[in-house]
């Protein structure tokens, strides 16, 4: 335990944040994997949910939540994962 008062208030504001962004985490995974499921089942909603998640790794990556490679590359991977799905219809 912090025994200096801005130590302390540094923990308060820690623990905060820590849930701020495991919520946006959370979002962002729920997302990736209700768009690759309708990806893999061939979903005309597939389209729709690919670009909510884009759209949630941009504000994450603008929240600073995840880096901004890390962000472009799980992007990347998965506008792929759709446009290779859209190939063999």
């Amino acid at each position: 335990m912090p025994n200096i008062k801005s130590a302390k208030k540094e923990l308060r504001k820690s623990k905060k944040i820590v849930v701020k962004n495991k919520k946006i985490k959370d979002d962002l995974k729920s997302l990736v994997k209700k768009s690759r499921k309708a990806i893999e089942a061939g979903d005309s909603k597939a389209d729709e949910l690919v670009t909510k998640a884009l759209k949630a790794f941009d504000k994450a990556v603008q929240k600073g939540v995840i880096k901004k490679n890390t962000g472009n590359r799980k992007k990347s991977r998965l506008h792929k994962k759709l446009n290779t799905s859209k190939k063999k219809k």
